[in-house]
This record gives structure tokens, C-alpha cells and sequence, in this order.
């Protein structure tokens, strides 16, 4: 049954998403690595990528609750349908925006003058397209959150409570993402043996990044009653 939500700007908390994923890794490091090498697997195949990370999320939120869970509880396919209609939106919007280059290209050789000019308009574009991009994604940050726990089927209507969640909150999520895909960089210090072991750092911060922001969104009528009087 889905959840009933009430969709607010989240208050993001950035340190805190940092330190419990650090705890929790502690708690059960073999259980999550495992999960994620097997999220890894399901990845290859196409379109199951997205889906894979959504399942290393439960897996997350059972060793965060203290279920029994079991890595390969990652290879279910219950929520294939919305991520699958999530990576088609995302496919042919990147398909859009990218086809103006085709058009760049042809006319890049009519002559220098022409060249030059083309190819000033194709930096500008190039640059408002990532910095879109980039904004396009900071907004769907909860979309996986809303599948996976919320079951939200509707990849629009999960658009637009994510775009809610996220308002206000752009700059420190963008912040998170770095910090975050930073710190999960490390093992390339260890000449890349360590990275298969801090890689999952990411993902169970956003996990949650995930749970915090979906908590503040829950429809309670007992606390909403409280809150009126």
C-alpha cells in the first residue's frame, strides 16, 4: 500500500548522514560490501542498475532496524517496472538535449567564420545544458528514495514530491553528493585495492539522506492532530 505523505522542503542534515553511515558500516561491514558486490552484478544487466542500488537501500534499512537480512536479497526484481520507466524518462530526455550537437557538427565545416561561430553557441549550450543537468538531478534526488520505500509506482507524481523535499535544500545536496562520493573515493589511495571497500560509503549516506527526508515527509493525522492543538 503506498504511504501517505505530505510533501515539505526536508531539512538536510549533512553531518549526520555521514556519521550513521560510517556507524552502520561498522555494524555489519561484511553483510553490506556482499550486498553491494551483488548490486554490482545486477547492474550489468540492462536497465537493472538503478533497481540494483534501490534493493542495496532495503538491505541497508534492515541492518539499520536490526532485521535479519541477507545480501542477496538484492537479486528482486519487485520494483523493476517504476525504475525502468525512471532510466526511459531519463534516456530520451538526454536524447532531447543532446540532439542540437548533431546539428553543430554539420555545420562546423561550412567555413571559419561559421566554424567559430557554431562553436561559441555550442560551448554556451554545452554549459547550460550540464549546469541543467546537474539541477534536473539535485531535484529527483529522493525519486529512488520514493520507489524503494514508499512505493510510489508513478515515476511524475514521485518527480514532484522529490522537487518539493529538495527545495531550499539544492546546494546542500549537491554539497553531500561531493563530500560523500569523495570520501567513498579513498580506496584509490590504496591504489585502488581499498575502492571496492569504501565505493559503498556512498550509497548507504544516501541511504540515510533517504530515511531522514522521507521521516519529515510522513502523513501522521495523531501528530498532525497534536501540532494543531
Amino acid at each position: 500500500m503506498q504511504a501517505q505523505l505530505k510533501p515539505r522542503p526536508v531539512n538536510f542534515k549533512l553531518g549526520d548522514y555521514i556519521s550513521q553511515a560510517i556507524d552502520l558500516m561498522k555494524k555489519d561491514f561484511g553483510t553490506i560490501l556482499l550486498a553491494f558486490i551483488f548490486a554490482m552484478i545486477l547492474g550489468i544487466i540492462p536497465f537493472c542498475g538503478i533497481m540494483a542500488i534501490g534493493n542495496f537501500y532495503k538491505v541497508c534499512y534492515k541492518l539499520d532496524k536490526g532485521i535479519p537480512v541477507k545480501a542477496d536479497e538484492v537479486f528482486n526484481f519487485d520494483d523493476f517496472m517504476p525504475y525502468f520507466m525512471f532510466q526511459l524518462y531519463m534516456i530520451g530526455a538526454f536524447f532531447l538535449i543532446f540532439i542540437p550537437f548533431a546539428f553543430f557538427g554539420l555545420f562546423a565545416g561550412v567555413n571559419e567564420t561559421v566554424s567559430g561561430l557554431v562553436g561559441g553557441i555550442g560551448v554556451v549550450y554545452f554549459v547550460v545544458v550540464y549546469i541543467a543537468i546537474i539541477y534536473f538531478l539535485l531535484q529527483a534526488f529522493y525519486i529512488p528514495a520514493l520507489i524503494t520505500f514508499k512505493n510510489i509506482k508513478d515515476v511524475k507524481t514521485a518527480w514532484n514530491i522529490s522537487k518539493v523535499m529538495t527545495k531550499g535544500n539544492l546546494l546542500q545536496i549537491l554539497f553531500f553528493s561531493i563530500v560523500a562520493s569523495f570520501l567513498s573515493q579513498l580506496g584509490i589511495i590504496a591504489c585502488f585495492i581499498g575502492l571496492i571497500l569504501t565505493i559503498p560509503f556512498l550509497y548507504v549516506s544516501h541511504y540515510f539522506a533517504f530515511k531522514d527526508g522521507l521521516a519529515q515527509i510522513e502523513y501522521d493525522d495523531i501528530t498532525e492532530i497534536g501540532q494543531k492543538i
